[in-house]
């Protein structure tokens, strides 16, 4: 993230948008939401590994015999159309359905509706049953809306479906047919999940480089523990343990 950029309709300024986050954050930690998630088998570990970070409780069962109370003892529920085989597709039904029973805010990602009707026609449906949140790209947003994704687009798009938007791209743009803001983090190297080389040292190389250019303004980060993670010899030469980090904690948060 580079120099974020952030206006409102609200007032609020780009600094009072970047305070607010630790906040939000410490809150989010202290209720431990549930989250019952039906994601791609691709971003299934990043996604419980990212709610974990932020102080949730992921669970991620598709069985058809166990997910309805799963969702219902949840607090949110993530759709993910990533992987749209039957499995995840008659999970999904029973989950949203579920949801709704129980008045629970769930998110949508109709990841690549884009490329296959059928997975439009199916996205199209779910907005239907009102998802709190509707997180897509330009792409998926035309596929959807019909309409080439603006910011006037995304607000009418918001306000006839009665769901809040959240359109990403190079500046992403969150909006709930009333209020908007535009956010100018966007960058290429986001869409780069993982750091790969042809050996470890160029993939660690590549990584700590990312990281070194990396600028986060607002909250505090752990930058410098990842960076001094990156330098420590038992990383670059792969001699770590499962009670590594635990072990040297303390050690790396005084290097950084």
């Amino acid at each position: 993230m580079h120099h974020p950029q952030a206006e409102s309709r609200n007032g609020f300024s780009r600094e009072e948008l970047a305070q607010s986050a630790p906040d939000i954050l410490a809150r989010l930690r202290a209720r431990a939401p549930r989250i019952h998630c039906v994601t791609n088998a691709v971003a299934q570990n990043f996604t419980a590994n990212v709610l974990l970070a932020a102080g949730c409780i992921p669970s991620m069962t598709l069985s058809p015999e166990e997910i309805g109370a799963f969702v219902a003892g949840a607090q949110g529920l993530l759709v993910n159309l990533g992987t749209f085989d039957a499995e995840r597709r008659g999970a999904t039904k029973i989950a949203v359905d579920t949801a709704a029973r129980a008045k629970l805010p769930w998110v949508l990602d109709p990841v690549f509706v884009d490329r296959a009707p059928p997975r439009a026609a199916f996205a199209r449906e779910l907005i239907g049953k009102r998802p709190a949140v509707v997180r897509l790209n330009h792409a998926e947003f035309a596929a959807l809306a019909g309409n080439a994704p603006s910011r006037d687009q995304a607000i009418a798009y918001a306000r006839a479906n009665g769901i809040l938007v959240a359109l990403s791209g190079e500046t992403d743009l969150v909006t709930d047919g009333e209020r908007a803001v535009a956010i100018g983090n966007g960058h290429a190297l986001m869409a780069k999940v993982i750091a790969h080389a042809p050996d470890r040292a160029g993939a660690l190389a590549r990584l700590r480089g990312a990281l070194a250019r990396l600028d986060v303004q607002g909250p505090t980060t752990n930058l410098p523990l990842l960076l001094a993670l990156l330098d420590a010899p038992a990383i670059t030469g792969n001699r770590v343990t499962t009670r590594w980090l635990e072990d040297h904690l303390a050690e790396l948060m005084e290097a950084a």
